[in-house]
């Protein structure tokens, strides 16, 4: 399964980078309510658990919230592999926006 991966620093410090992504999972689920659906999380300390459903895909993975950067990491099934540079690109910049 193919794989997906972007991080992005930040100078909040991890305890308070937690708390603002924390809030954007909430907001996320509804933004994007009409693309994503089934969108779970579940937070260990500084590491988010993730899954969700777009457009019929399968999308699961891990952000890893450090003390400079956020790092996130899943696997995408094959058939969205092709847009894995528009999945990239597209977080990343939700996840700078969030920690600016």
């Amino acid at each position: 399964m193919p794989t997906f991966r972007t991080e992005v620093p930040h100078q909040l410090g991890q305890e308070q980078a937690v708390a603002r992504l924390k809030r954007f999972l909430d907001q996320a689920r509804e933004e994007y309510k009409d693309f994503v659906t089934s969108l779970q999380g579940t937070w260990t300390e500084n590491v988010l658990t993730f899954s969700l459903q777009t457009y019929g895909f399968q999308i699961a993975g891990t952000l890893t919230v450090g003390d400079e950067s956020a790092c996130l990491a899943g696997q995408l099934p094959l058939a969205a592999s092709l847009f894995r540079g528009k999945i990239e690109q597209s977080i990343a910049s939700t996840l700078r926006r969030e920690l600016a």
